[in-house]
């Protein structure tokens, strides 16, 4: 077999994941996959890097393919405010807001095309989702399955109806296994997401391979970041949990080896921390991870007007293995999920963090736990949970401030406010945070510097303007937790050549008195002036 780089590595995972199965074969059609991708100059991460999250149709005008009218979006406001865009799935889809795929290797029409895709890549990192889980119900690939006919017909999970699933670990309160009529009887599959997204059969290296010429096809056509959704549950075994599995980990190990020089692997994996943090592996598996654990506590910081919680958990926070970052984010398309704050909280205290979320109009999603339904993820919007642009620009300080690299998600950005009738006409509560946006009005919106979505906008991207001249808001930067008090979250980032110290109010009155040890002298980078006190919800960053 020629030699793809890292191929004894690379031999010892497919031997791992297939026993018995010809791993020559398999390493040599990976081998052809993989060795006409040029290689790119990825750098390493740095302070300037940054994502905005949004979907394909998010902002769209009158007889205009929707991408287009974001790639004008992207032009007009955003600028290089940003250096990465994930695009959300933009194939063609049956549910779940396109996280139901039907065809992976076409856009939606809906959208455009593909070069709408590459006009964006070409001004951007292009984030672009790896759906691994699952496919659509309607994909031709279960609709082969349904036939008896292959590929299709080996491409999903089975089980026996009868077999003992309880300890299968669930996101979802629907039953796991799904009856389908085929030509040889009546088989179950596995639908860990929704009946409409069947489990894809990993322990099949076919489908392995398949994925491995859709992530090709994905990098050929400008994305250079690949983020594997919902990739925790990748692989089934009854009688295990089926998350976290072995062999899943050895998939991502797999596609980072794969990707190595070409692209970066993002996991999202909306699980409690210390599981998280796992899919950096040694090292070897995701050059980012998803950091699921900061909207939980960020929201519980402001809604208790406390720093408790979080600031424990930056005192106990490790740092990635070097060269890998978290993927720091506040929102997105999906809720707040609360799972990850599992063992930081309370029961009782993100019961408080479910109740408010209804209080403000929002809805709360439920998981099955042993101990019975527990509050999975919190859907509201984040401009209506932190309630006025100053807090909202002040989360966002906050969080930029951290080690890692900050995600914004459109809506957030925009400070757009729920949309609980998308809830009542769709029946997804995730409908909340994913409003259509008409392209005249926003733009007449942000024509009014007083409005909120053009106050949000212009103070966010200013934020992470600054943020990008700073060596000590690199992602490696140290990272020195302070004790300040009870209401503010407070930390030290220090670099060779440059040291902040950030410190955010999330309480509800006025702090003074700063220890001269504390901001010494410094000048906030936020406000261009020295620190003497902070206001309710107010964030400095103070440099000396």
């Amino acid at each position: 077999m020629t030699s793809l780089p890292g191929s004894p590595t690379i031999g010892r995972h497919l031997e791992a994941l297939y026993p018995g199965a010809d791993h020559a074969a398999i390493g040599e059609r990976l081998h052809e996959l993989f060795a006409s991708l040029r290689r790119r100059p990825l750098g390493a991460w740095s302070a300037a890097d940054t994502v905005l999250i949004t979907y394909g149709a998010t902002v769209v005008a009158p007889g205009e393919a929707p991408l287009r009218t974001l790639r004008r979006f992207l032009d007009d406001y955003v600028g290089d405010g940003f250096s990465a865009v994930h695009i959300l799935p933009f194939f063609p889809y049956s549910s779940d807001d396109g996280f139901s795929v039907i065809d992976y290797r076409i856009v939606d029409p809906a959208l455009g095309d593909w070069t709408d895709i590459g006009a964006i890549a070409d001004d951007y990192q292009l984030m672009v989702d790896l759906i691994l889980n699952h496919a659509s119900a309607q994909s031709a690939w279960f609709q082969q399955f349904r036939a008896g006919r292959a590929p299709g017909t080996d491409y999903f999970v089975t089980a026996d109806p009868d077999a003992d699933t309880s300890t299968v670990t669930r996101p979802r309160t629907h039953p796991l296994l799904q009856p389908v009529a085929t030509p040889s009887g009546e088989r179950h599959v596995w639908c860990t997401f929704g009946h409409d997204q069947v489990d894809l059969d990993f322990a099949n290296p076919d489908v392995l391979l398949e994925f491995a010429s859709i992530l090709v096809d994905y990098l050929d056509r400008g994305a250079t970041l690949i983020r594997l959704d919902a990739v925790a549950y990748l692989w089934k075994q009854l009688g295990t949990t089926s998350i976290h599995l072995e062999q899943t980990h050895t998939v991502v190990k797999l596609f980072a080896q794969l990707l190595a020089g070409r692209a970066r692997l993002i996991t999202e994996t909306n699980v409690p921390h210390a599981e998280n943090i796992s899919y950096f592996g040694a090292g070897d598996e995701a050059d980012a991870v998803y950091n699921f654990t900061l909207p939980p506590l960020v929201l519980d910081a402001f809604w208790h007007e406390r720093s408790g919680p979080l600031q424990a958990w930056l005192t106990a926070l490790d740092s990635p293995p070097p060269g890998r970052v978290f993927l720091n984010f506040l929102a997105s398309h999906d809720g707040f999920g609360v799972r990850p704050a599992e063992g930081l909280l309370t029961t009782e205290e993100i019961t408080a963090l479910a109740d408010r979320a209804r209080a403000l109009g929002g809805f709360v999603s439920e998981y099955d736990s042993p101990n019975g339904p527990r509050p999975y993820e919190l859907n509201l919007s984040l401009a209506d949970a932190l309630g006025s642009v100053d807090r909202l620009v002040a989360a966002h300080a906050l969080m930029a401030a951290l080690p890692g690299v900050p995600a914004v998600y459109i809506h957030s950005l925009l400070a757009t406010p729920a949309d609980a009738a998308a809830v009542e006409r769709t029946g997804n509560r995730r409908a909340i945070n994913r409003v259509t946006l008409d392209d005249g009005e926003l733009r007449a919106e942000l024509a009014d510097e007083a409005s909120r979505p053009a106050q949000a906008l212009r103070r966010i991207t200013d934020l992470l303007a600054v943020r990008a001249r700073q060596p000590a808001f690199d992602p490696a930067a140290d990272l020195e937790p302070l004790d300040v008090g009870p209401t503010v979250v407070a930390f030290r980032r220090s670099h060779p050549d440059q040291r902040i110290t950030v410190l955010a109010n999330v309480g509800a009155e006025r702090v003074d008195g700063f220890a001269p040890e504390i901001v010494d002298g410094g000048v906030d980078l936020i406000s261009g002036q020295p620190i003497a006190t902070l206001a309710p919800g107010q964030v400095g960053w103070v440099a000396d």
